[in-house]
């Protein structure tokens, strides 16, 4: 594939393709030993990483490598799960300069960036810190795939799981700004009626209620879930009865804190102090300042409570409540490469988590549909990334042409603000522009 620089990457609308989808070109003007590829995928019931390696091997590789070259990276690390040895196989045949795989167990939360980089590279990322402040930038495979096109093609097509309660688990390939509910449809349609969905996986990942949501460049997967299942309905909770449970339940077994990936890595969040903090107006004190560092991985609340009580959310809430008063950690500096005694011997297996969740009556698979989903009808969102949303550059009446742009980055102080541009993913009639979406149907 042609050489890659930044501006085409910036252009291309490159962001995180698996989490909050920060702008991939800000990642690479940074200067890194080792690039690492996140392949690790540990959400229970997703493929499309897996699937997208398998498929796609030659272009995912040429990305790490442009990566690799754009950060000044001599080493290039590729995170996966030892179990899929098909694929392994395959990737140890065409690795190129400098690569190297790294097996994992079968684990949860391998794919956290900051456990991945320990667990990988024996590097601790200190609390509130990025990977890069030790010498390494992440990046996981669907933005390697992205990265690698960016000099030929803008983001325009999604690859994404969807799974769960549907008739034929899939992973799908799609235009951006198709709904959540043709996925479904594709997928061989829900097989419970009043679906509930997933978008991103069952543990980190959002509930929605309604098949109208649009797909965007972040969009993971798409599980289905029947409304009665344990997952959806510790979803449905609100903040007064995550609260009244915690407060009168609480036992403070600590095993929330004893499991915590990031307590484990040594940083100061214990999950139990937070659920203390319920009882007591402990806020603003220092052993609740620690939940500042929590990733909200849930494996607290959804693996460790033998109550089914809720710490994540305790902890994301007293996260809220700092960050609102501008309280910061306050306790002795972080000392850097100490993580627990017990953390290898602490990890949550899959096949025990999926048992957990309830989750072992769903076929885990997710074969690939490598032809696109057709669609007359895209909504693209204006807001797809981390930072400010676009600006659309597209009126209603105008024609459009797959890949053409928008909307793009406002301006601040004579800069594009933070953020990557939004293209069109079918060629058609730009219908309508929205405070937050650019509506596109096909002639």
């Amino acid at each position: 594939m042609p050489k890659v620089t930044v501006e085409e990457v910036r252009q291309a609308g490159v962001v995180g393709a698996g989490g909050a989808g920060f702008p991939t070109h800000v990642k690479l003007t940074a200067q890194a030993d080792t690039v690492l590829l996140n392949a690790a995928e540990c959400e229970p019931l997703l493929h499309k990483d897996k699937e997208l390696l398998r498929h796609e091997t030659d272009a995912v590789l040429a990305g790490l490598a442009a990566a690799m070259e754009l950060v000044g990276a001599r080493r290039a690390v590729i995170g996966i799960k030892e179990k899929y040895h098909e694929v392994i196989d395959c990737l140890r045949a065409r690795l190129g300069k400098g690569m190297e795989l790294a097996p994992l167990r079968d684990s949860y939360p391998a794919g956290d960036e900051m456990i991945l980089v320990y667990d990988v590279l024996g590097r601790v990322v200190p609390p509130g810190g990025l990977p890069l402040h030790v010498g390494v930038v992440v990046t996981n495979v669907e933005t390697a795939f992205n990265i690698a096109r960016s000099s030929q093609e803008p983001v325009t097509e999604k690859y994404l799981t969807v799974g769960g309660a549907v008739r034929e688990p899939i992973t799908l390939r799609t235009p951006i700004g198709v709904t959540i509910g043709q996925c479904v449809e594709a997928a061989g349609g829900p097989t419970v009626p009043n679906p509930y969905y997933m978008i991103g996986g069952v543990m980190m990942g959002r509930l929605e209620t309604n098949p109208q949501t649009l797909v965007d460049k972040t969009t993971g997967g798409i599980i289905v879930l029947p409304e009665d299942h344990p997952v959806i309905q510790r979803r449905l909770q609100n903040w007064a009865q995550i609260a009244r449970i915690g407060r009168s339940a609480c036992d403070q077994c600590s095993f929330c804190t004893e499991l915590c990936p990031r307590w484990l890595l040594g940083h100061p969040i214990e999950p139990h102090r937070a659920m203390r903090s319920l009882g007591f107006n402990l806020v603003g004190q220092a052993n609740v300042q620690g939940t500042l560092f929590c990733c909200e991985c849930n494996l607290c609340s959804l693996y460790s409570c033998p109550e089914g009580l809720d710490p994540k959310n305790v902890c994301a809430e007293n996260k809220r409540r700092l960050l609102a008063d501008k309280q910061r950690w306050t306790d002795p500096p972080f000392v850097p490469d100490r993580p627990r005694l017990h953390m290898a011997n602490r990890k949550a297996p899959m096949a025990r988590l999926i048992h957990k969740l309830a989750l072992t009556g769903f076929r885990n698979e997710g074969p690939l549909q490598s032809e696109l989903l057709t669609t007359r009808r895209v909504g693209i969102l204006l807001k797809q990334h981390v930072g400010a949303p676009c600006t659309p550059v597209v009126q209603p009446g105008d024609r459009v042409r797959k890949g053409q742009l928008v909307g793009q980055p406002p301006e601040q102080n004579g800069k594009p603000a933070l953020g990557a541009p939004v293209h069109a993913s079918l060629d058609g009639r730009v219908t309508a522009v929205e405070e937050k979406v650019v509506w596109i149907e096909a002639d």
